[in-house]
């Protein structure tokens, strides 16, 4: 069911929480306040603090949510690896990393991709090469899309990247489809067909790539990449 709202209902409360009642109607886009993000997020608060915890938003809009997880996550990183600026950087990308978002409006998704990079620019300031590999990370983890459908703006199945920090300032990425990621339940309940299979037989990437460090990242930054078995 789309939400509307009367005319009576958007007073000051609402400034902020809507772009505009036709949006409201058609797409049923409300904000959710500062206020209810952080009380949310105060519920998984031990895993919003946690740099490899991977959270994905369904409907990120400009990163209501993902904005404070990734301020969250890096001041973990200062925390814990303030001391060392190599461990810093690359625990503070890898913490980018791990935020996922899908948003079906193209003017939302451009935004949550700006607002997640100046934060992240904000705590490497200076840091020009890491700022472009930022950037080419969030090309990948903000899909436009659609997530109800699970496909892309081209109806292409949407593709959800997972990387991993192997150390030594080297990233692994492996590309998986949505699709099949949430099949998983399905798939292990009790009595279901493929209750047998093993996750290694579910879980299989799309493609696999060779291990990357930021330079490999940055240089790839608005450029589109193929798989790699």
């Amino acid at each position: 069911m789309k939400n509307t709202l009367r005319d009576d209902q958007c007073g000051p409360f609402f400034v902020n929480l809507i772009k505009s009642k036709k949006r409201v109607a058609d797409h049923g886009e409300v904000f959710t306040p500062p206020w209810l993000v952080e009380k949310m997020l105060g519920l998984v608060k031990g895993e919003t603090e946690r740099i490899d915890a991977r959270f994905l938003e369904p409907a990120c809009g400009s990163g209501n949510f993902l904005v404070p997880i990734l301020q969250r996550k890096l001041a973990a990183v200062e925390l814990t690896f303030g001391k060392s600026d190599f461990e810093r950087r690359h625990y503070a990308l890898f913490g980018l990393m791990c935020c996922y978002g899908i948003e079906l409006l193209d003017d939302n998704i451009t935004e949550c991709r700006a607002n997640m990079l100046e934060v992240f620019a904000d705590y490497l300031a200076n840091d020009d090469e890491a700022h472009r590999a930022a950037s080419f990370v969030l090309s990948l983890n903000l899909v436009h899309g659609d997530a109800m459908t699970m496909c892309d703006t081209t109806g292409a199945p949407i593709s959800v990247v997972e990387w991993g920090y192997l150390g030594k300032g080297k990233f692994q990425r492996r590309d998986f489809r949505l699709d099949v990621l949430t099949g998983m339940a399905s798939f292990s309940a009790e009595g279901s067909l493929f209750a047998g299979l093993g996750k290694h037989e579910i879980f299989t990437p799309t493609s696999s790539y060779p291990p990357m460090t930021v330079s490999d990242l940055a240089e790839l930054s608005g450029v589109e990449t193929g798989g790699a078995a």
